[in-house]
């Protein structure tokens, strides 16, 4: 059976090893799984033949925790976690979470805030002279000068908060293994500034080739607009083929992004789903009950990585890209063939997707030769003309997912673009879908239903929502089935005022739908809406939006969706007087809240009639 990779001294020595070339250090428990981007790049590396550790949530009060696998030959692998520490810590209200799903029982601090930074000085400390490359999601969405949601300010490139070498941005397999084969072959660290898909630091700033220049560090601290125009640039050179070299000027240094990597071929990302991971996490944890996140992941399977979609508040575009890439059915059909031999598999695969589960492939041909358009989307505000809209391939793969042996059901649960599905003309796929995929309820992100709401996230209008839904609705009872919808809403997105939370909740009465749950927008490194959070422009166009941004006024727009709740009675009605909606507020069936009891003044009298029926209950309830 195949060995966890070390992460003490004695399995080192049971390996044989005195000393490893790289040391991965993780916000996150140790999972080896490839959900994990720890377990991915260790693996990766490992099968390339070097020696690999993992040192998972050290200690971060001192240097000693850093140590504890010696000094490695090449370098550190530096990452925060699956999830930006800052997000992983704090609620978007910014108070303090108590829980950790990627640490050992769920529990809460076992990592520090802002990790990169945290390990990386103390890396330093333990050990000058090795490389230290950062990766993972906290450091590829900060490598330029980023506006900070939890301190309210524009900070600098993590690269030179965490004086670390080199950032591998986007997913990283390739990235890493030639960084590891340039060090190996005794390239200096700072010399490591030819490959794409990373980020560096020089004094030079005629290394980089035909680079776009962006506005410096001290502009945009004095400037939003030169903030929102830099934002633009980089959104914009997110693609292989159009993408340019981008520099940030600082005082003493340049801040150089290479243009990203090429996309995983089919074999590729089939080949990182084929190492030996061991699917659990490191028996260490199990005293504590484990780790949490892979209840969610181990009976999964992913079978895509980026997404086309585009959707303003969401990062993906920053990460992995707008250019879908597909494992193939050769690959996820023999992940699924080990799974369900797992003792603990009940006979349901919880999900098959990825950023979205219904993209199997590139959006067009023409992204083949001209790479992503700058000037426009592929959905928004309705779909391209280029776009491809097919499903047969995933129909096909969820299939043959449905005829392995004791497989009791294959489910679809990952962000589904209905935005996507209602312009398929073939609804062989939809029915499927209802009739196979779906337990009971299904989950999509309309997220509002304000035209102008919906425009500042770059979603679609609200009569595309509304035709998926009926749709939905006829497949279902054409089937025999009753199943409904769950629409995800985010609340105080840029561009909404009360106006636009009172036509929400309008909406949702209409639709006789409460939900249990509501995510107010949470403004995080990397997109689009949170540069419009910033600088109150939006960087497309420069017109200025409307940024609902007082705890008090969020407050008031989240419980104006969840308007029949008791506890929110008080904020429903500020919200209401203060959009001048007080034709919401009464006794009619389109009110959304009954008035105070003191503006109640008509009071019915009661007659001796009601008053004598009153008496005789009383005494009749005595004599019982």
């Amino acid at each position: 059976m195949t060995k966890f990779l070390p992460i003490n001294k004695e399995d080192m020595k049971e390996r044989g090893w005195e000393q490893l070339d790289f040391i991965l250090v993780s916000g996150d428990a140790y999972v080896d799984h490839p959900s994990f981007g720890v377990a991915v790049i260790g693996r990766i590396l490992e099968n390339r033949g070097y020696k690999v550790g993992i040192i998972a949530q050290p200690p971060w009060q001192n240097a000693e925790g850093f140590k504890i696998l010696g000094k490695p030959k090449l370098g550190f692998l530096v990452t925060a976690g699956n999830i930006d520490s800052m997000v992983n810590h704090y609620t978007v209200a910014k108070k303090k979470r108590r829980d950790d799903l990627y640490s050992p029982g769920g529990e809460g601090g076992h990592r520090p805030d802002r990790a990169s930074i945290v390990y990386s000085n103390r890396i330093k400390e333990a050990y000058k002279d090795v490389p230290i490359i950062l990766g993972g999601i906290e450091a590829s969405l900060r490598r330029f000068a980023q506006y900070d949601y939890w301190s309210n300010k524009v900070r600098k490139s993590i690269l030179l908060d965490t004086k670390a070498d080199l950032i591998v941005y986007g997913m990283g397999e390739r990235q890493v293994i030639e960084i590891a084969e340039a060090l190996e072959s005794g390239i200096p660290v700072e010399e490591i500034t030819f490959i794409k898909g990373t980020v560096y630091k020089t004094k030079d700033k005629e290394r980089p080739y035909e680079p776009l220049f962006l506005p410096s560090y001290e502009e945009i601290l004095k400037s939003k607009k030169k903030f929102a125009e830099s934002f633009m640039l980089q959104y914009n050179n997110m693609d292989v083929i159009v993408g340019k070299p981008l520099v940030e000027p600082y005082d003493s240094f340049y801040v150089v992004q290479n243009p990203p990597h090429e996309p995983m071929t089919e074999s590729e990302l089939d080949n990182i789903y084929a190492l030996p991971y061991r699917r659990a996490y490191h028996p260490i944890y199990e005293e504590k009950g484990g780790i949490p996140a892979i209840k969610e992941v181990k009976f999964s399977l992913i079978s895509n990585r980026g997404c086309f979609g585009s959707c303003n508040f969401c990062a993906l575009t920053f990460h992995q890209g707008r250019v879908v890439q597909s494992r193939s059915h050769t690959s996820i059909l023999s992940e699924a063939e080990k799974m369900v031999t797992e003792p603990d598999f009940k006979g349901y695969i919880h999900d098959v997707g990825g950023p979205t589960a219904n993209f199997r492939h590139r959006a067009c041909e023409k992204q083949e030769k001209h790479g992503v358009c700058t000037d426009k989307q592929c959905l928004f505000p309705n779909p391209c003309k280029q776009l491809k809209i097919d499903h047969k391939d995933y129909l096909k793969l969820l299939r043959n997912l449905r005829k392995l042996p004791n497989v009791k059901k294959v489910f679809v649960r990952s962000g589904l673009r209905y935005d996507y599905l209602i312009h398929d003309k073939n609804d062989e796929f939809f029915k499927e879908l209802c009739q196979h995929h779906i337990s009971g309820q299904l989950k999509v992100a309309p997220e509002h239903i304000s035209s102008e709401v919906l425009q500042k996230m770059g979603k679609p209008q609200k009569e595309v929502y509304d035709k998926f839904v009926k749709k939905y609705e006829k497949i279902n009872k054409g089937l025999g089935l009753k199943q409904f919808i769950v629409p995800y809403l985010m609340s105080s997105h840029p561009g909404s005022t009360l106006k636009e939370a009172v036509e929400l909740a309008e909406y949702l009465r209409d639709l006789g739908h409460m939900p249990e749950q509501v995510q107010d927008f949470y403004p995080t490194p990397g997109t689009l809406s949170t540069c419009m959070y910033y600088t109150e422009l939006d960087p497309r166009t420069m017109k200025k939006v409307y940024i609902p941004r007082s705890p008090h006024e969020k407050a008031m727009q989240r419980a104006l969706i969840q308007y029949a709740k008791p506890q929110n009675y008080s904020l429903v009605y500020e919200a209401l007087m203060k959009a001048n909606r007080t034709d919401l507020i009464g006794f009619d069936k389109k009110c959304l809240i009954r008035p105070k009891k003191e503006e109640n003044s008509y009071k019915p009298r009661k007659s001796k009639v009601d008053n004598k029926r009153k008496t005789s209950n009383r005494k009749s309830k005595k004599r019982s």
